[in-house]
Order: C-alpha cells, then sequence, then structure tokens
C-alpha cells in the first residue's frame, strides 16, 4: 500500500491483518472510541510495545498520550472525515523520533486510523 494514496482507507479498511502486518508503515486501527482494534508489527517495532499489550486501551490516552493533543486526537474528535498528514515527533519512551502521521477517518467506516512512517 502507498502511504500516500488517496484511496488509501478503504485499502486499509478491505486489508486482512496479515495484509496490515506486512507493511513497512505503523498501522493503528480504531473503534469510535479510539480504542485499539488493530496495532501492526511495524508500530509494535517503532514504539517497542505489542500488539496485545495495547489492544482495547485507549490510544490517546493510554498508548501514545504525546498524541493526545489538538494536532492528533483533537482531531479525530472534531473531523468526521479526515484525511491529513503532518510532520510529528515522538518522544515518549522514546528518544525524539520524527515521523509523519496519517489520519484517517469517515463516518461510515467501522474503524479509523492512524498510520506513522519514520522519515
Amino acid at each position: 500500500m502507498d502511504f500516500y494514496s488517496e484511496l488509501l482507507l478503504d485499502a486499509l479498511l478491505a486489508a486482512s491483518d496479515d495484509q496490515l502486518n506486512a507493511e513497512s508503515f505503523g498501522v493503528v486501527g480504531m473503534d469510535a472510541s479510539h480504542r485499539v482494534v488493530f496495532y501492526n508489527d511495524a508500530e509494535s517495532a517503532l514504539s517497542g510495545l505489542a500488539a496485545s499489550r495495547v489492544q482495547g486501551l485507549h490510544f490517546f490516552t493510554e498508548v501514545a498520550p504525546c498524541t493526545n493533543n489538538y494536532m492528533v486526537a483533537h482531531r479525530f474528535e472534531q473531523e468526521t472525515t479526515l484525511d491529513a498528514t503532518i510532520d510529528y515527533v515522538f518522544t515518549l519512551r522514546m528518544s525524539p523520533t520524527v515521523v509523519q502521521l496519517r489520519l484517517l477517518q469517515r463516518p461510515e467506516a467501522d474503524k479509523s486510523f492512524l498510520l506513522v512512517r519514520c522519515v
């Protein structure tokens, strides 16, 4: 899958867990209450957190509180349709790591996604 594709949300929603785990970028799937329903292998390697450890946790407050701000979490809460790519620096549990985040959601989808690409 292409991180920058206009059709990426459709591809993510249709993909199997194995396909999502094969991606080179981090994939975090969340339900409507922002609880983690999918956490791929690339994201586990980047964060140092096993998928089994974060499954069911609120992503913005329990998994990655460094994203609980107006740039990331607030957008998921306020924008029903969201497709944005932002430059970001992760600092929690790691030395500062420069990444690009892709924020994807739309009202009719059963999952929203936060994607993480190291730059």
